[in-house]
């Protein structure tokens, strides 16, 4: 990490052009002034709360589409088409045509939900999927059913390929949730003070915020890594 800040900065030293670039002690400068407005944590508020329900939507949805679809093929095969296209079509194709739909404000709310749903979706099908039939055999011969099967079978087998999702998930509807931001110009948002820096070649705070995004996202997956982990190791502890 140290080597390529020093790179940037020899970068920046050699341009010579704050408008084209800015080394990594002029960014820090300014992302620090940032952190110091309430704007900032405003801002990074409004853009966490619409994403998140986007995504914690697209779980929730994705799961439970998954698990009708192992039981379907007729489910199976009416959802292959969309969320092949929900995975083909480009994130900026998909905010424009969404932006016909709805307004600026629930945009990356919409956007987050459907980058992430095809991912979580496909990863919890193919845990399903790849469940031990001995398992399933035995649950047969003990006539475990329902939620009982679920709990006992299911969650310890799809729970790798669901962490995999959501963390995968996580990340690509937060870029693609600021990118719908950028286009969208919801007020008080991230995409919002991208577009501003930008707009006024403001290049320290373009970088200072490009920072604070990548940093948040980093956060973001760890934190979550951390809460499955755990509640993978509550589960494989229980009695």
């Amino acid at each position: 990490m140290a080597f390529w800040l020093a790179v940037w900065q020899l970068a920046a030293w050699a341009v010579d052009a704050r408008i084209i670039l800015v080394g990594p002690l002029e960014v820090a400068a300014r992302l620090v002034s940032l952190l110091a407005t309430g704007e900032f944590w405003a801002s990074v508020a409004v853009s966490l709360g619409r994403i998140g329900v986007g995504f914690v939507s697209a779980v929730v949805a994705g799961t439970a589409l998954a698990a009708l679809a192992s039981r379907s093929v007729a489910v199976r095969e009416l959802l292959a088409p969309l969320m092949g296209a929900m995975k083909a079509v480009p994130v900026a194709s998909f905010v424009i045509l969404v932006l016909l739909w709805v307004s600026s404000r629930d945009l990356s709310v919409v956007i987050a939900l459907v980058m992430a749903l095809p991912v979580v979706y496909t990863n919890v099908l193919e845990g399903i999927g790849q469940t031990d039939p001995r398992l399933l055999e035995m649950c047969d011969v003990f006539s475990v059913r329902g939620w009982d099967r679920v709990r006992l079978v299911y969650a310890s087998q799809v729970l790798p390929y669901f962490r995999a999702a959501v963390t995968l998930a996580l990340g690509l509807s937060w870029k693609a949730g600021i990118a719908a931001e950028v286009i969208g110009l919801p007020d008080f948002t991230i995409g919002e003070h991208l577009y501003d820096a930008k707009v006024y070649l403001d290049t320290p705070s373009l970088f200072a915020w490009t920072v604070a995004i990548v940093a948040i996202s980093v956060a973001l997956e760890s934190l979550v890594r951390l809460l499955l982990d755990r509640a993978a190791a509550r589960w494989e502890a229980r009695p």
